[in-house]
């Protein structure tokens, strides 16, 4: 049996030993696999459920539906609220930690109403070492993590979604637009809108790994793939580029000369800030 059979055997098995669940489901690779497995193991003990509220980027959610129909697990739609959460708004260090709370506040009432005993999230072994807030609110809801419970790893997770066909398993990471946001930058609708535009912009020109950090004074940050760096500058795009971007309201756009990076907006956090998650 090779290493990849005994996983995916390993993630079955632990699925069989909850007897449902509701996946937190975004359409990405994590949850993707996460969803497929608890539906392999639980059949209809299993729903997927995906969070909707303006930090989500436009077409993700179509997308998320899409997926879950060819998995075949039950799909359910929450909008949550956590742009009415002052601290998650104020946009701290502990911003993703506000936003589970809100995602995991609205799931628990709702696994009784569903016929559902827990909460599964598609973190992997790797977010453990990385800096993740959302984790504590995790931990404070009882909700389990399959993935990083049976050691599986980003590549890991990648290769099991390309053995079960799931068209996401070579899909780029899709955090929240709120990511985007320089700490301390107020989140508001306005500028998750900004974001997603100016990056869907990019992606219909060709540029699939894709940033647009937002920080203060309207600046925009891109990133794109390190050798794809040098396109941006290209006369001809940068003038569309640069105009377009000014229409949505950034007054200033830069590139990034280290290309992608994920998680760049870390950089700055102190590190007390880092070691409390």
């Amino acid at each position: 049996m090779s290493a990849l059979e005994n996983q995916r055997d390993r993630l079955l098995g632990y699925f069989r030993k909850i007897e449902s669940c509701a996946v937190a489901f975004s359409g990405g690779v994590d949850s993707a696999v996460v969803a497929k497995a608890a539906h392999l193991a639980l059949g209809e003990n299993a729903v997927a459920v995906t969070a909707v509220s303006p930090s989500l980027a436009e077409g993700e959610l179509d997308q998320a539906v899409e997926l879950a129909a060819l998995i075949g697990i039950r799909h359910e739609i929450v909008k949550t609220q956590e742009m009415s959460n002052q601290s998650y708004r104020a946009n701290g260090s502990d911003r993703c930690y506000h936003c589970k709370v809100e995602l995991y506040a609205h799931l628990q009432p709702r696994l009784e109403h569903w016929g559902l005993q827990v909460i599964v999230n598609g973190a992997n072994h790797d977010d453990l070492d990385d800096y993740r807030p959302g984790l504590q609110a995790a931990n404070e809801h009882a909700v389990l993590s399959p993935l990083a419970e049976c050691g599986l790893t980003k590549t890991d997770v990648r290769q099991l979604a390309e053995a079960w066909q799931l068209p996401v398993w070579n899909k780029p990471a899709m955090p929240c637009l709120a990511s985007r946001l320089a700490y301390g930058l107020e989140v508001t609708p306005e500028r998750l809108a900004m974001v997603d535009r100016a990056e869907r912009f990019l992606r219909e020109a060709g540029y699939e790994t894709v940033r647009v950090r937002y920080h203060d004074g309207g600046l925009a940050r891109l990133e794109v793939a390190r050798e794809e760096v040098a396109g941006l500058a290209e006369p001809e795009f940068s003038r569309r580029l640069v105009a377009y971007l000014h229409k949505l309201g950034f007054h200033y756009v830069t590139i990034d000369l280290e290309g992608f990076r994920s998680g760049s907006q870390n950089l700055v956090l102190p590190p007390q800030d880092v070691r409390t998650f």
